[in-house]
């Protein structure tokens, strides 16, 4: 049961027959993106859900326990020390999917859906649509990174290869690193998905540009 009073909703015209489920990232909530959606350039006559959930409040180990919106606890970011938290993945998996669910029983089918996020949310939207059982729209990871790149490795939805993926993340980036987000760029194409990847000279943030270039992508998927 997903409770409605935990995100914020946002149809572009009445009777919307796509949605978009959009994850903030770290310490930010379902406020974070809402004003983008009028920027994104869509047409009209296109009637678009814009689901923006707020994420649980909890303690967040790598910011010294302070407690934060957060889809899972953040052990630690070292690649080559990496530690996750893989039971906060799967619980925020398990409430994304409920809200995929909700979707589905108002009308709109899941290829009709696309999951986004940015920073760990972009991280989960990652981790929930190639893990997805069902095809969806699309999927559209910005400034981000894979949390748990094994849990997706094993549980990878071979119906989502060919589902578009956009991922878009700025040269200059001190908290998600560029290197981070290539190297999930990587690791994905090298499960055979097709990825869009862009980059722009910004630090953690989204831009004028990628937000133009999101409304295209968006609108080529919403037929």
């Amino acid at each position: 049961m997903v409770d409605a009073r935990t995100e914020i909703e946002i149809e572009t015209a009445p009777n919307p027959t796509f949605t978009v489920i959009w994850l903030h990232g770290l310490g930010a909530d379902g406020n974070d993106f809402a004003p983008i959606v009028p920027e994104l350039g869509l047409s009209k006559l296109a009637a678009v859900r814009f689901i923006f959930p707020h994420a649980d409040h909890m303690p967040v180990t790598i910011n010294g326990g302070y407690r934060m919106p957060a889809w899972y606890d953040i052990l630690s970011l070292d690649g080559s020390n990496r530690q996750i938290d893989e039971a906060g993945i799967l619980a925020t998996r398990n409430r994304i999917r409920a809200l995929i669910t909700r979707e589905n029983a108002r009308g709109i089918p899941s290829e009709r859906i696309v999951l986004a996020g940015f920073s760990q949310g972009g991280a989960m939207a990652y981790t929930i649509g190639l893990t997805h059982p069902e095809k969806l729209a699309g999927i559209m990871p910005l400034s981000a990174y894979l949390p748990a790149p094994e849990l997706l490795k094993n549980e990878f939805a071979t119906v989502n290869r060919d589902t578009p993926l956009f991922a878009g993340h700025g040269t200059h980036d001190d908290v998600v690193l560029l290197p981070m987000g290539t190297d999930a760029r990587d690791q994905v194409q090298a499960l055979g998905c097709k990825v869009e990847w862009h980059t722009y000279p910004m630090a953690h943030s989204v831009c004028i540009e990628e937000i133009r270039d999101i409304g295209q992508w968006l609108t080529g998927l919403i037929k």
